[in-house]
């Protein structure tokens, strides 16, 4: 999984590598640092 540090805060949809369900993925930056990652499953 690809992050782009440049944008502080990022929340975005994709499917997950292993099961192919879709995924929520947000993150926090600050100063180009990870300060937060989550990751939430999308029930279909």
């Amino acid at each position: 999984m690809l992050i782009d540090n440049s944008v502080s805060k990022q929340t975005y949809i994709e499917d997950c590598e292993v099961c192919c369900n879709p995924i929520q993925v947000s993150v926090h930056f600050l100063n180009s640092e990870l300060i937060d990652f989550q990751v939430d499953s999308i029930e279909q």
